[in-house]
């Protein structure tokens, strides 16, 4: 499948993300990407409240992530979300993070699934979530 269009966000680093250095503790990138995700579904007119409210939500099943250079307390983060892999109750996406001298510090594969959280079991992906998705892919 063709990679999907780029979606981008900002995130600043404030002084919680940081460790005693003053630099990212590192498991706070992956809130970063999360975050960047959520905004990703958002710009689809997709809210996650919305489909919480229906007990359908977004697990992250794997993790592959590049630590290649730290951020640090105030740096202007640029984070970009493309989905590479769409099937029917799995997204996987390819997510960056540079920070404002366009400098790449993390490069991550995240693989999400979609679940019946009542039932905490694998479902398909809503129509409405698919159909959205494959315009930009």
């Amino acid at each position: 499948m063709k990679k999907g269009v780029v979606h981008n966000c900002q995130i600043r680093v404030y002084y919680e993300d940081t460790d005693a250095g003053g630099i990212v503790y590192y498991a706070n990138y992956l809130k970063f990407l999360e975050r960047a995700r959520t905004e990703w579904l958002r710009s689809f007119g997709i809210e996650q409240s919305g489909l919480l409210e229906q007990s359908i939500g977004f697990v992250v099943k794997r993790v592959e992530m590049d630590n290649i250079a730290a951020a640090k307390f105030d740096d202007l983060l640029q984070i970009s979300t493309q989905i590479i892999e769409l099937k029917r109750a799995s997204m996987t996406f390819q997510q960056q993070i540079i920070n404002a001298d366009e400098k790449r510090l993390i490069s991550a594969q995240i693989r999400v699934a979609c679940v019946d959280l009542q039932k905490m079991k694998p479902i398909a992906i809503p129509n409405f979530i698919l159909g959205e998705i494959s315009r930009v892919i």
